[in-house]
């Protein structure tokens, strides 16, 4: 199980950040957006199965560590995106690119960043873990966002309301009066105390200094045999 639902997880992870106010985007006339919008729907449908398989797992050590890989190679993807689509000069809010580079960077980006919107609400603990203490995260993050909203791919959609509440739940923009987590459950809160949260941390540094003493005695000098030795 945790293979699997971890090899699901990366298969998905990949970029991004921001929040604008999208009444001011000018309307899109782009048949290709239009195209990519409906390919859009169908990706999201896919990242919220393999999330529902994450959440199910109903281990918060296994989810731990899924999400630990996850967010490293979601964020590593996030930043080749971003070099890619700044080196080709790409605004957010320009028609759809037709190259084949480009348009792979700008899909990672768009869906990466409601992917890990989705993740964030639904695991914020863990997330606040890892990106609160990663200041270039969260400046990849923000980044993402803004262009995210910028390209109308979100407008007047359900995902736009996800990306909203992952900007006020990590502290990106103010929390509104009424924000509140439609994810989080009494469960959540019953496994997600601080004491439990705090107690499966240690374990899992503990467990991390164990294999990086393993990696050393591994790496460790060897004998090698003399040239005269027969």
């Amino acid at each position: 199980m945790w293979s699997a639902c971890a090899s699901v997880v990366l298969v998905l992870a990949a970029a991004a950040l921001g929040s604008a106010d999208t009444d001011t985007h000018r309307p899109r006339q782009d048949s290709n957006l239009e195209i990519y919008k409906r390919l859009f729907e169908t990706k999201r449908k896919d990242q919220l199965n393999a999330l529902k398989n994450l959440v199910e797992l109903n281990d918060i050590n296994q989810q731990y560590k899924i999400i630990d890989i996850m967010l490293k190679g979601l964020f590593k993807v996030l930043e080749d995106s971003r070099q890619i689509l700044v080196a080709a000069n790409m605004q957010p809010d320009d028609p759809f690119p037709m190259d084949d580079k480009i348009k792979e960077a700008y899909s990672h980006v768009v869906e990466n960043t409601a992917f890990f919107g989705d993740v964030a609400l639904r695991f914020p603990r863990i997330v606040h873990h890892y990106y609160d203490r990663n200041s270039d995260w969260g400046g990849l993050l923000r980044w993402g966002l803004n262009f995210c909203n910028q390209t109308g791919v979100f407008t007047g959609g359900a995902h736009q309301h996800v990306l909203t509440l992952m900007s006020q739940e990590l502290g990106i923009t103010e929390k509104s009066p009424d924000f509140i987590n439609p994810y989080r459950t009494e469960r959540d809160d019953v496994l997600h105390t601080a004491e439990a949260f705090q107690k499966i941390l240690r374990e899992e540094e503990k467990r991390r200094r164990k294999e990086e003493k393993r990696k050393e005695i591994r790496k460790g000098p060897r004998i090698s045999r003399s040239r005269t030795e027969l």
